[in-house]
């Protein structure tokens, strides 16, 4: 994954995601929205078999409410792997 940062400041962050799709998209948008902080919290893909994703936050601190969301996603996966790994 590559990113193209398109605006970056205090209070928005606009993120091109080149390579990826929804699978990574959503579940960022979900997450950010538990974030009381954050106004705006969505990504557009314009065409999906040629266009890249578009994340857009607004909050407080942008940066900070991103990677809050990411390392609550990082936690949720590792939860969900140790509990698929006692089914074995």
């Amino acid at each position: 994954m590559e990113l193209n940062p398109i605006e970056n400041t205090k209070t928005k962050v606009v993120l091109e995601l080149i390579g990826e799709d929804h699978t990574l998209c959503n579940p960022i948008r979900k997450e950010l929205w538990n974030d009381k902080t954050v106004k705006v919290a969505g990504y557009n893909i314009e065409h999906p078999l040629v266009s890249n994703p578009v994340l857009i936050i607004e909050a407080t601190d942008a940066k900070k409410s991103l990677l809050s969301a990411i390392e609550r996603l990082k936690k949720q996966n590792k939860d969900f792997l140790t509990k698929i790994k006692v089914l074995k």
